[in-house]
């Protein structure tokens, strides 16, 4: 079980360091002349006031994953690990979000957030079937 607290922690500060990049949030303005696309964190609140707001949320609930992953090598209670796989699968239906603009709205960077988030989900499933195997023995 420690195994996977580890490997879910790891995933928790890749996706954070991926979110921190300039390159995962994407917005796309135009002038009279053209199109063009700009990139940023997903921290950053420019993509939000454009009304991207899955970027930003994702960023926020990577940041409680992550004080959930640190929690989960202190306690195992059941209750972090419920709350973090609901924060989960928010964080994976946040990355998606900006899908709904369309395919430009999305990059390189954005699916591999989004991936991560995925594997986090299926991760903390496997801590929660770990916790019952072991309190049933």
């Amino acid at each position: 079980m420690k195994k996977s607290k580890i490997v879910f922690l790891i995933l928790c500060v890749c996706s954070l360091v991926l979110e921190a990049l300039p390159y995962g949030a994407v917005c796309r303005f135009a002038t009279p002349e053209e199109t063009y696309t700009e990139t940023f964190s997903y921290f950053s609140l420019v993509p939000y006031g454009y009304a991207n707001f899955g970027p930003f949320i994702t960023a926020i609930m990577t940041c409680l994953l992550f004080i959930f992953a640190v929690l989960l090598f202190t306690s195992v209670g059941r209750k972090v690990i419920g709350a973090a796989r609901i924060v989960s699968i928010i964080s994976v239906v946040a990355s998606l979000l900006p899908l709904m603009f369309g395919i430009y709205y999305f990059n390189v960077v954005s699916l591999a957030i989004s991936l991560l988030m995925f594997i986090q989900f299926i991760v903390i499933i496997k801590i929660k079937r770990e916790v019952l195997n072991n309190e049933t023995q």
